[in-house]
């Protein structure tokens, strides 16, 4: 089997079953994302491989990649031609990481810049792109075109999760989190 079908040689390729579609087709852009997405935290995963301090996250994280190829799949599948994959307890999975991990770093009241470790930065560069795909996937939606809507609320979540993990990261590898210095304080303290 090639790897190549010069299908794609005209700026056309085909969705899961069979719909000639231009490469720039928002479905496209969204399954492009996130194979942006999932390839970035692959690079963030082998980054992690140098801290053993940081194994039980990186494997968390080469699960999500898991799930990202679900989500992806989803969302090359139009007229939900087939059963979605992604499910609701992918989303219960990243809500139960985080209220583990939220309180483990020092409480901030400021908004905070993306920084510290170089893991770190990968973690809030893998948010932003995270927040990219989600955007990609309400212009499929707002087109009127079906999409896995579990997908959409797990893709929600892991924008959420990578902040978490980025002040984790920071945290276990001893490296504080840079304040935006211009930033009110945020939450107001009980009295």
């Amino acid at each position: 089997m090639r790897i190549y079908t010069k299908y794609g040689d005209k700026g056309f390729t085909r969705l899961y079953g069979g719909d000639r579609v231009s490469k720039t087709h928002i479905r496209v852009e969204a399954y492009g994302t996130m194979d942006e997405l999932c390839s970035h935290l692959g690079y963030v995963v082998s980054e992690m491989r140098d801290y053993p301090v940081l194994d039980d996250l990186r494997l968390e994280c080469e699960e999500i990649q898991q799930h990202l190829f679900d989500c992806g799949s989803d969302l090359a599948t139009p007229r939900e031609l087939r059963p979605y994959k992604q499910e609701p307890a992918n989303v219960s999975w990243l809500e139960e990481r985080m209220d583990e991990y939220m309180h483990i770093p020092p409480k901030i009241d400021r908004f905070i810049i993306p920084g510290g470790h170089r893991i770190a930065s990968l973690l809030h560069v893998a948010r932003t792109m995270t927040r990219r795909l989600e955007r990609r996937m309400v212009a499929v939606i707002e087109a009127d075109e079906a999409v896995n809507e579990i997908g959409l609320i797990y893709i929600n979540r892991l924008s959420d999760y990578f902040f978490v993990l980025a002040r984790l990261v920071n945290d276990r590898l001893e490296e504080p989190d840079t304040i935006y210095k211009r930033s009110a304080k945020i939450f107001r303290e009980k009295k």
